[in-house]
């Protein structure tokens, strides 16, 4: 039975750069797949850290600030919305993704609140 899972995009200075073109081409070979499949659901890249906002309540009021700023040199680059029998399925699909070449990719699965399993 297949399972959704949440996979994270992830910038990493250690990962390996790839020209336009090879990003480009990976990308289309990668999604053309996924959507054969039915497994390539919702994603989207988003903005820099330059643009992000923080939300929080605290005491009753909401404070929005800039960032986060990551120390690290690692930022949230996109996400997408895959399922698959399996994590193990899900991360061999998503080896094929460019970001796996020149980033880092994080997988989870998407869990029900527990008020939801009832």
């Amino acid at each position: 039975m297949s399972s959704e899972y949440l996979v994270i995009h992830m910038t990493d200075s250690t990962g390996k750069p790839l020209s336009q073109t090879e990003d480009q081409r990976l990308l289309g070979k990668w999604a053309e797949e996924g959507q054969t499949a039915a497994r390539l659901h919702d994603g989207a890249p988003v903005a820099g850290p330059e643009q992000a906002k923080s939300v929080a309540v605290r005491n009753e009021q909401v404070l929005v600030t800039d960032g986060p700023f990551p120390e690290l040199k690692e930022w949230f680059a996109g996400y997408d919305i895959i399922t698959a029998d399996s994590t193990e399925e899900a991360a061999t699909y998503m080896a094929k993704h460019p970001t796996a070449t020149i980033g880092r990719i994080y997988i989870l699965p998407v869990v029900k609140l527990p008020w939801d399993e009832k």
